[in-house]
């Protein structure tokens, strides 16, 4: 049996939405269920991981792996919207596990770089293929294709709102 949302079994998916309305709650429902997502995709991340690592620990992998190494923390920092403190306290968890290595930046002699080790990559590919690999129910209940074509809605919402990030 496929349980229906509160909101599908009260009709409200259907409501009538125009685009010419200014009515801000179609986005809402869009950032709502995008939370969602979030919430249980990094649930299913994090039952994955080894012990001691959460999802930001592997998203910082992640940053390294497509922004490349040597990294400042304070730029990481805001990157991910992030206090520098706590940007600082997930680099040493990643650190004294070794997963990265900090290194003394050789432009500034009081802050650090951070540097991917072979077991932070290694660690990172692993954490891939088993997302991948556990994920063959998803694209049972939506298909690739489907998954493809809202990528480009939402990696315009994403760009967007980085690019008006300090706005208020």
């Amino acid at each position: 049996m496929v349980r229906k949302s509160r909101a599908r079994r009260a009709g409200h998916w259907k409501r009538n939405w125009h685009v010419h309305d200014n009515d801000p709650r179609p986005i809402f429902e869009v950032f709502k269920e995008i939370g969602i997502i979030e919430q249980l995709t990094r649930a299913r991340l994090e039952a994955r991981l080894p012990d001691g690592l959460i999802a930001p620990h592997f998203a910082v992998l992640n940053h390294l792996i497509n922004r490349g190494d040597g990294a400042v923390p304070i730029d990481m920092a805001r990157a991910f919207q992030v206090p520098k403190t706590s940007m600082t306290h997930t680099l040493k968890g990643l650190a004294a596990k070794g997963y990265v290595a900090l290194k003394e930046n050789p432009q500034d002699g009081r802050s650090k770089t951070v540097w991917l080790t072979d077991k932070g990559r290694s660690l990172q590919s692993q954490m891939i293929a088993q997302m991948a690999a556990t994920s063959s129910d998803l694209f049972k209940a939506v298909p690739p294709e489907e998954i493809a074509a809202v990528l480009p809605v939402l990696i315009r919402l994403r760009q967007h709102l980085d690019s008006a990030r300090d706005a208020p």
